[in-house]
């Protein structure tokens, strides 16, 4: 893997050194830096790790990723133009359920030529270019690593809020159940400022209830004594 050290724009970093041997450092040395030239490269290469947006759907560390690349040596570096393709894993926010969704992302970005002295070192910028030297990222000894590019490019196209579909009904807000299981599931609703009315309601047929109990009670003893 690439060792980074200096942040630059969009969260990409410049690289201390580039590994060629990381799939994803590509080499532009048979661009020879001759404007105009092009080259198409195709590669399928395993997930790095915390590719996507975490704990929400991301694509699984180690599963493959195909990458498309066209190389364009312009003036200024190599322009590179790209698809990736994968499959991401999360969890739907509605119903909680599992779910996969394929992703494909387009990226483009433009790797400057560095300026170097007679002893190979980048020299400083001036400052009327300083702004513009902030936006490109330059090539290291005529590599790139596209795993920054490819990060990016993955959590803008992947949902905040996967769903497993558009029309999932979610999960029952009382007891959890899933709607979608059971489309008529329901409870009665009751109005928290009846609740306590409908309790007093209760009392008073208990107290009813008891008070005809023992009036009848009462006529019934009555009865009988007069009978005697």
């Amino acid at each position: 893997m690439a060792a980074h050290s200096t942040t630059s724009k969009a969260g990409r970093a410049l690289s201390t050194r580039l590994d060629h041997r990381n799939p994803l450092v590509f080499d532009t040395h048979e661009l020879g830096r001759r404007p105009g030239a092009l080259q198409r490269l195709s590669r399928t290469v395993e997930a790095p790790k915390d590719l996507g947006i975490p704990e929400v759907i991301h694509v699984p560390e180690g599963r493959p990723v195909d990458i498309e690349l066209r190389l364009e040596s312009v003036m200024e570096g190599v322009l590179v133009t790209g698809t990736a393709r994968a499959s991401a894993e999360g969890e739907c926010v509605r119903c909680l359920e599992p779910l996969q969704q394929d992703v494909e992302v387009d990226f483009q970005e433009m790797f400057s030529y560095p300026d170097t002295d007679d002893r190979g070192r980048r020299k400083a910028a001036a400052d009327d270019d300083a702004e513009d030297d902030e936006d490109m990222i330059p090539l290291e000894d005529g590599m790139f690593d596209l795993e920054p590019l490819l990060r990016d490019a993955v959590v803008l196209a992947l949902p905040m809020q996967p769903v497993c579909r558009e029309d999932c009904p979610g999960l029952c807000s009382a007891c959890g159940a899933s709607l979608a299981d059971d489309p008529d599931h329901h409870h009665d609703a009751v109005d928290i400022r009846w609740a306590a009315l409908q309790g007093l309601a209760g009392t008073i047929q208990d107290g009813e209830k008891d008070n005809m109990s023992g009036t009848a009670s009462d006529v019934q003893d009555a009865a009988e004594k007069q009978e005697k």
